[in-house]
């Protein structure tokens, strides 16, 4: 009962080490056989860090489901951990890990965690609000939570669905809520991109387009979109 780490990266050098840093507790403790850093072309110091940090490196085409997929292709434990390069879990995640992976038929059931930023402002408390809602109800997280899953189920679904845009909900549709925990251990991502556009202008915009894709628009159209 060991887990895979995959983090698709692409120019995340101000990020990684902040994401790798709750790591650590689960390769001491046994938990984690390897951390792997899918990249996606960085110009930066991404891949350095990567490598100084004892990480696996794979390099693949830009794109998160293209860079995820192949993370999993060198992947060597039973259990995966997706995560995203600007998100770290917090203290607690290695024992909330190892109850939910020793419950009875966990190999076919997946996780993701709870939502945070490590940003505290009314905006991104609003908008952490209504994510947790989200996924606590529909069962739809977004990457930024983490997912995680055995390789068994993971394969039996087929992976990330090699699409520009929305992998993570998909890979979250055919799981089923059914089949989905939210821990409660909280995935703290970086709010860059909410303070800079908005938080209520980024949020609405993001529910509109899982809205559209739910609905059955095409991936590509949307990936447009969000650009």
């Amino acid at each position: 009962m060991m887990i895979s780490v995959v983090i698709p990266t692409l120019n995340a050098a101000a990020h990684l080490p902040r994401a790798l840093a709750p790591l650590v507790q689960g390769m001491t403790h046994g938990l984690i056989k390897q951390v792997i850093v899918a990249d996606g072309g960085s110009s930066d110091e991404t891949l350095e860090i990567a490598e100084a940090a004892g990480c696996e490196i794979v390099v693949s085409e830009p794109g998160r489901a293209k860079q995820l997929r192949a993370g999993v292709n060198v992947s060597r434990a039973n259990w995966l951990l997706f995560l995203n390069a600007d998100t770290a879990l917090d203290d607690g995640w290695v024992k909330e890990a190892e109850r939910f992976m020793s419950q009875p038929q966990a190999r076919k059931r997946a996780a993701a965690f709870r939502l945070a930023f490590e940003d505290s402002s009314p905006g991104a408390r609003q908008v952490v609000f209504w994510a947790r809602m989200r996924a606590q109800v529909m069962k739809l997280p977004y990457g930024d939570q983490g997912m995680l899953i055995s390789r068994l189920l993971y394969d039996a679904l087929g992976g990330y669905p090699d699409i520009p845009l929305m992998e993570d909900v998909e890979l979250a549709r055919r799981i089923g809520p059914k089949r989905l925990t939210i821990l409660e251990t909280e995935a703290v991502s970086m709010a860059e991109k909410y303070r800079r556009e908005g938080y209520g202008k980024r949020a609405w915009r993001n529910l509109a387009l899982m809205t559209r894709y739910l609905l059955g628009a095409d991936p590509v159209e949307l990936a447009k979109a969000y650009d």
